[in-house]
């Protein structure tokens, strides 16, 4: 089966992702990606996963270095617009350097900050493997990429679906199933 990658990317799409930028430092200068595709790969070594595309100048920069993915809030599409070379003009605001971790910026809902683990060829994308060295996170709402677009979450009720479910985040997600 050959696979349309238009309508590939249109699939993909319906799976929405966090808004995130990902930092690192050239020549001591600091540089940002707008990447969505992010994700957690192991708590023991802590690691986390970027995909960038080989073409990008995010990916050369990237190579063998410190980076810092920070998680954007609702409010921050600006800035998930600048870093994507869509427009100029947001206020970019970084936080003061930490030692040998790549630069982060401020205000952000959370920021991982890693030392360079693993990278392997993704196909048309480079998958780097950050361990984090720091973390922390902060209060507010993300900003939600979704079928090509940039929205916001609805923040939890009383009536979401897993308040009060015994398959919540509060009772361990997953639980035995009862014997027979």
């Amino acid at each position: 089966m050959t696979v349309d990658p238009r309508r590939l990317r249109t699939c993909l799409g319906h799976f929405a992702t966090g808004v995130t930028v990902v930092t690192c430092a050239c020549d001591d200068e600091p540089h940002g990606a707008t990447v969505n595709a992010f994700a957690g790969v192991s708590l023991d070594p802590p690691l986390i996963l970027v995909s960038l595309d080989h073409s990008s100048r995010s990916c050369r920069l990237l190579d063998g270095k410190p980076f810092t993915v920070n998680v954007l809030r609702e409010q921050q599409e600006d800035l998930a617009l600048h870093f994507a070379g869509r427009t100029a003009g947001a206020e970019v605001r970084w936080a003061p350097r930490n030692g040998l971790l790549a630069p982060r910026l401020l205000d952000v809902l959370a920021y991982l900050a890693c030392s360079p683990w693993r990278s392997y060829d993704g196909g048309d994308h480079t998958l780097y493997v950050g361990k984090v060295e720091e973390f922390a996170y902060f209060g507010g709402e993300p900003l939600v990429f979704y079928q090509g677009r940039l929205t916001k979450v609805s923040p939890p009720t009383e009536e979401s679906p897993w308040i009060g479910s015994l398959d919540s985040p509060e009772a361990g997600w997953l639980l035995p199933v009862p014997a027979n």
